[in-house]
């Protein structure tokens, strides 16, 4: 196990878990697009060659400690151009006080907020630590999905850090938005709805695939 990622054994838990507490929110804010671009009701992508490729996100931060799986899908279906409602969402998922229970929950939601009953579909990570197919197959979905002008959405668990050395911890688990990728699908670009401070930073593919094992993503 990666020193820098630390994982309870607690496989159900979905709520979010974070250093200081409840998000007042909800807050919005924008990131992956120029300003002087596109207007904000408009999906925006932004290629820089081949390895790597980012989408526009409509960024909305969770209103709540237990909305990350409503959140997640909400900020993930904005780089399609659209807004759903979170608190449509979370009865959808049959989300409470104690999270949105797995992807599972998910991935019919993006499906049919996307219009196709196939867009997307759930990729499970079952061991404690990712081995190096899993981790191929993550990146490979990744870049896929993200070509495709779609997000994944993923539910993670434990400690992790970024490229820039920030420390991420939901011990109690948590969903993000995977919204591009650089240097072929090797690093990932996440919109994290738990905090707006942190709103978007990059993680190793492998660094993510470790924090999904256990759980699992949505992926076209």
């Amino acid at each position: 196990m990666r020193t820098d990622l630390i994982r309870k054994t607690a496989l159900t838990a979905a709520g979010l878990a974070f250093t200081g507490g409840a998000i007042a929110g909800p807050v919005t804010t924008a990131f992956a697009a120029p300003s002087t671009s596109k207007p904000a009701t408009q999906t925006q992508t932004d290629r820089k060659d081949h390895g790597d490729r980012e989408l526009g996100v409509r960024y909305e931060a969770q209103p709540n400690f237990y909305y990350c799986g409503p959140a997640a899908t909400r900020n993930a279906l904005s780089v399609q151009g659209k807004n759903i409602n979170v608190d449509d969402m979370a009865k959808e998922m049959g989300t409470t006080e104690a999270g949105t229970n797995s992807i599972n929950d998910i991935t019919p939601v993006l499906n049919k907020e996307t219009g196709k009953t196939n867009a997307y579909r759930s990729v499970e990570i079952s061991t404690p630590d990712a081995d190096a197919k899993q981790t191929d197959t993550l990146r490979a979905d990744i870049v896929k999905t993200v070509d495709n002008g779609r997000a994944v959405v993923a539910n993670i668990a434990g400690t992790s850090t970024d490229t820039n050395g920030t420390t991420h911890s939901y011990e109690g688990g948590h969903y993000i938005s995977v919204v591009g990728y650089h240097d072929n699908g090797n690093t990932a670009t996440i919109a994290d709805s738990a905090d707006p401070n942190h709103a978007a930073y990059q993680i190793t593919v492998e660094h993510l695939a470790d924090w999904i094992a256990t759980r699992g993503y949505a992926t076209s």
